[in-house]
């Protein structure tokens, strides 16, 4: 069984039981970002909290052993997203990619943000003039070494 089957399964389960993803999240102690990527196929789960996932949504022994092997990373299913909001992002790099490695590099010096010691963080912030979706991403920064 792959993870795309896995993550199928999952989110036909989500629906018919009404689970939320915050639900998931509480039930193996996680942050509700984490555990909603680990569903949908992009992070590993250990053998405890993949069996209190599949007890959750109801999958089989072989759907549990599927969360806790390395997924193959990267879900897009091409390069430019043609899902609305996903594509919002992809323009936020577009726009302000340059400004996010001008400043970073300006404040950290020649390196990366790690997407692997990495950390989110999504919110509803309520505005009078339409909610607002609140990401805050926290990356370790990697410099680049001489060698």
């Amino acid at each position: 069984m792959d993870r795309l089957e896995v993550t199928e399964q999952i989110v036909e389960a989500k629906i018919r039981k009404g689970i939320k993803w915050s639900d998931a999240a509480k039930a193996v102690g996680k942050s509700k970002e984490w555990v909603t990527a680990g569903l949908l196929g992009q992070m590993t789960f250990t053998q405890e909290q993949a069996g209190i996932l599949g007890g959750l949504f109801g999958l089989s022994e072989a759907a549990i052993l599927a969360l806790q092997t390395v997924p193959y990373k990267g879900s897009l299913p091409t390069a430019v997203p043609t899902d609305p909001l996903i594509y919002r992002f992809y323009e936020l790099v577009n726009v302000y990619g340059t400004t996010f490695k001008a400043l970073i590099h300006e404040e950290f010096g020649d390196g990366i943000m790690s997407a692997i010691d990495f950390s989110m963080d999504l919110a509803r912030e309520p505005d009078p003039k339409g909610d607002r979706v609140r990401i805050v991403m926290s990356g370790k920064f990697l410099p680049y070494k001489s060698y």
